[in-house]
């Protein structure tokens, strides 16, 4: 039976290519920036905030239906972390947007997923499984926010008065998503230090 026989598969497929329809616009608005390309940018914010928030469908359709697979677990992640990355990465080389996404945020961000990415396929090795933790979930959620939050600002059209405190926003998530990073990934470290303990007494 093919992997795509099932809705939540489909879902996390529609996803990837949502995630690669997403770049192109980026590429698209490139440096000429959102006052040149309004409508991109809007519609390049509405597919980030549908291919976001279908990850949840996905999830769930597999729970309720009792369909998650091996390619679920393996393509739901991967397709999070394109996503993520991919739109962090052209925040952080676009003028209108590196204020905001300065590139070592993103160095930091891709540190810590090679990292536990790393913890998780030694752990496993071991025949134990390494989910992600509660910790781990927050964080994608609030990166998800945070870059939102960026293709928010630079979407519509705000009143002088208003897009300070916009733009201060939208910076205090960047910083929310730094913080939470480095806490996930200090608590997969320590969580991997404790089981190292156990197997090497």
């Amino acid at each position: 039976m093919s992997v795509f026989a099932h809705w939540p598969n489909r879902i996390t497929a529609l996803r990837f290519v949502g995630a690669f329809v997403l770049f192109a616009l980026l590429s698209i608005i490139g440096e000429d920036g959102p006052g040149q390309n309004k409508g991109l940018t809007q519609f390049a914010f509405w597919l980030f905030v549908v291919v976001v928030s279908t990850d949840f469908l996905d999830g769930y359709l597999a729970r309720r239906d009792n369909l998650v697979s091996t390619f679920g677990r393996i393509a739901d992640p991967f397709v999070d972390k394109v996503l993520i990355l991919g739109v962090l990465i052209y925040l952080a080389v676009l003028p209108w947007s590196q204020p905001w996404v300065p590139a070592w945020v993103v160095v930091l961000i891709l540190s810590r997923e090679f990292l536990v990415t790393g913890i998780r396929g030694w752990v496993e090795s071991t025949g134990q499984e390494f989910g992600a933790d509660k910790l781990g979930k927050i964080k994608m959620v609030l990166q998800s926010i945070a870059v939102g939050g960026v293709l928010f600002l630079h979407a519509f059209p705000w009143p002088e008065e208003l897009f300070p405190y916009l733009s201060w926003m939208a910076h205090a998530l960047i910083w929310g998503t730094i913080g939470i990073t480095l806490i996930s990934g200090t608590s997969y470290v320590l969580k991997t230090r404790t089981l190292i303990e156990e197997l090497n007494p």
